[in-house]
């Protein structure tokens, strides 16, 4: 079976996202939390079929303007980021490079 693994970077841009959200809107942050778990949770099923960028998978979210990337290796997806796609691409590749 397929195992998918947050790294800590990854769960800091989730619980960022989080606060971000629920600060437009009270329960905002855990409709984010909730898509982004079902964003996740699928790549079992597409995991490698996404569009490599800079070594990375790179999964486009559907409810949220944001970018899952990750790295697959036959039995293991590591989710090293979870970045609002509004940012700036230089911003995004040393997000990546760290």
């Amino acid at each position: 079976m397929i195992r998918i693994e947050l790294t800590p970077e990854a769960r800091d841009d989730l619980a960022e996202g989080f606060v971000f959200y629920e600060k437009q809107a009270p329960g905002a942050g855990d409709y984010f939390l909730n898509s982004m778990k079902a964003e996740i949770e699928g790549l079992h099923w597409m995991a490698g079929t996404h569009r490599q960028v800079g070594g990375f998978h790179r999964s486009n979210c559907r409810n949220f303007p944001h970018l899952i990337f990750y790295r697959f290796d036959g039995e293991t997806i590591s989710v090293i980021a979870v970045i609002d796609n509004r940012r700036s691409p230089e911003w995004i590749r040393k997000r990546l490079s760290e």
